[in-house]
């Protein structure tokens, strides 16, 4: 099993840009396609996936993934949670944690 605790941002970045690649090629699917369906220009897509892009967007992320038909797959990365007895006070669910004061 992989730590990512690890890893740089940069290198995460650079690992998830080559399995972006992974996934691309294996929905047979060009850079060009890629761009023309999420609207990211192939430059970035290329960065992206070589692990020369210094940063992306969050939103620029998820476009790609729409792209590649893979948007499914942030269930894996943050799984909706189950009700937590802990986060209810008063039957209302805790909107924010707040610590005391010393």
């Amino acid at each position: 099993m992989v730590d990512y605790y690890e890893y740089s941002v940069p290198e995460l970045i650079r690992l998830l840009g080559s399995r972006f690649k992974e996934y691309r090629l294996r929905s047979n699917m060009t850079q060009k396609d890629v761009s023309d369906q999420s609207g990211i220009t192939i430059t970035t897509i290329h960065k992206f996936e070589n692990g020369v892009s210094g940063n992306m967007s969050l939103g620029t992320f998820l476009l790609l993934m729409k792209a590649i038909g893979q948007i499914d797959a942030l269930d894996g990365l943050l799984p909706e949670m189950p009700a937590s007895a802990y986060l209810i006070k008063d039957e209302k669910k805790i909107q924010r944690v707040r610590h005391k004061r010393p």
